[in-house]
């Protein structure tokens, strides 16, 4: 208890305050920005943190992290362009509400519902990191094949529009993800001869085209403001926020726990977190059909799920020397050049380190809180006052430099306007971006535990039993067909009724 109270003590330093206050502060403005991850704000910093103590330098990378997943769900409710990938369930509902009006109440819910799943998850890497990280290794192919095709359904059958064109553009998207080198097996698919092709897809230039370049079309032939106003917001609509939240306390704390344990698999992330639980909000709400139309409930699933991965990322990381995220990837970079060795013994042999940085996290989360909801209000009070004619250069600039900074290479540039024209044509005809996302997103995910289950399955020479015995597999199976099938059979069962 002891040292315990003195790593707390460590945490509160004026250097680690102030490390953890500029890494959040960076982290906003770089997640708010298409294309700048918080994979590349985390990387690009790292060479700074040699300097510093190993406990000081993995507090201002995981603030920076932190605060760049929240960042994302600026530009997702005020431009409909995720500024991160786990931010695309943040436009289904952030979006409208921005566009009704009520865009400064999207912020703050926003903020706080961070706010919640960043403290839920770094709670759980405190006190139950080592038993949750022995639960990932449950986790086989297999397991990742269904839990990215249940990522697939439920944004296919729980987006707005028509089901089966969401279903249709989940399967484009996972037919793009087939582009360039097979992930097992080398082969080389639809590439037409193009080397740029080989790599396949860039997801983030692609999702920035997806997202961004429909709205500044529509944006050069709307007339009016980009975003409804009803009245100059004289506060930050707190008391609204605060009892909204309060009222869906119970969803935000659902959707907290499942971003942390979808955030300790390694390689699932935000995306597959923030789908998942938006889905389960939507299923089990009392208000499924406003989903997709403003309702606060799917921005509170959305965002404590993706900032809850954060906390429930470093699990793994840190426990088993397996990076659950990008971020994490990074930071088990920085960890090892600074000779932390991860493991069961990074928790009793060097805890001073471990539990500085975990206080230290939570003092970031907590630093996010006011500073989200300041320069929240500002931002969206800014974006409606600018008029139309500078938005649209201002958002044109920050797409191009958000796909030329993903590798320096300006072909990505061209395939996001490619993109774009693609994502605005298909839009026109009644398709959503968001399916067509996720299936990118998920297609290598889904693929590559798809292929290691068959080739293990066919070593063990049972195949079927690799895909449909296991434990894990047959709950998640269940939910698939939930996810498929119920909405379907309530819509009968209603008609039968009302008949």
């Amino acid at each position: 208890m002891t040292n315990i109270f003195t790593d707390f003590l460590s945490s509160l330093s004026l250097l680690n305050l102030g490390l953890a206050f500029s890494g959040v502060l960076a982290g906003i403005i770089i997640g708010a920005l298409p294309g700048l991850s918080a994979t590349m704000a985390v990387a690009i910093l790292v060479p700074f943190t040699f300097a510093l103590e190993p406990s000081s330098g993995l507090i201002v990378l995981g603030a920076i992290y932190t605060g760049a997943i929240f960042g994302g769900s600026w530009s997702a409710i005020l431009i409909n362009t995720p500024g991160t990938p786990s931010a695309v369930a943040t436009t289904f509902d952030g979006y409208p509400m921005a566009k009704s009006g009520n865009g400064d109440l999207a912020m703050s819910i926003s903020c706080m519902s961070s706010f919640v799943g960043g403290i839920v998850g770094v709670i759980c890497l405190a006190l139950f990191a080592p038993p949750l990280a022995s639960i990932s290794l449950k986790f086989g192919p297999t397991e990742y094949f269904w839990l990215a095709i249940l990522g697939l359904t439920l944004i296919s059958t729980l987006a707005e529009g028509d089901n089966i064109k969401s279903l249709i553009g989940a399967c484009l998207g996972l037919l793009m993800s087939m582009i360039g080198v097979a992930v097992i097996g080398g082969d080389m698919r639809m590439t037409w001869n193009i080397s740029f092709l080989n790599s396949g897809i860039e997801i983030v230039s692609a999702m920035i085209g997806l997202f961004c370049i429909p709205v500044i079309l529509d944006l050069t032939s709307m007339k009016g403001k980009h975003l409804s106003e009803n009245t100059t917001p004289k506060s930050l609509r707190l008391k609204e926020s605060f009892l909204i939240m309060y009222r869906k306390k119970f969803e935000a704390l659902r959707g907290a726990i499942i971003g942390t344990f979808i955030g300790i698999l390694p390689g699932a992330g935000g995306s597959i977190a923030s789908i998942v639980s938006y889905g389960e909000a939507k299923r089990s709400s009392k208000n499924k059909d406003n989903f997709g139309k403003g309702e606060p409930e799917g921005l509170i699933a959305s965002e404590t799920a993706n900032n809850a991965t954060v906390g429930g990322g470093f699990i793994p990381t840190l426990c088993l020397g397996i990076p659950g995220t990008p971020p994490d990837a990074v930071i088990l970079g920085a960890l090892l050049v600074q000779g932390i060795r991860t493991g069961d013994t990074l928790f009793t042999q060097q805890s001073s380190i471990v539990y500085t940085f975990i206080f230290g996290l939570l003092l970031a989360t907590i630093m996010m809180l006011p500073l989200g909801l300041l320069m929240g209000r500002y931002a969206y009070k800014s974006i409606i006052k600018i008029p139309r004619e500078i938005l649209i250069p201002i958002i044109i600039f920050l797409t191009i430099i958000g796909s030329y900074s993903i590798q320096n290479n300006i072909l990505n540039v061209y395939f996001m306007f490619f993109f774009g024209l693609i994502g605005w044509i298909l839009n026109r005809a009644g398709f959503k971006a968001s399916p067509i996302v996720l299936g990118l997103v998920l297609g290598q995910i889904a693929e590559q535990g798809f292929v290691q289950a068959y080739i293990i399955g066919s070593a063990q020479e049972n195949i079927f039993a690799n895909y449909f015995a296991r434990p894990i597999s047959i709950a998640l199976v269940f939910f698939i067909i939930m996810g498929l099938f119920l909405p379907t059979l309530k819509r009968i069962y209603n008609r039968r009724k009302n008949a």
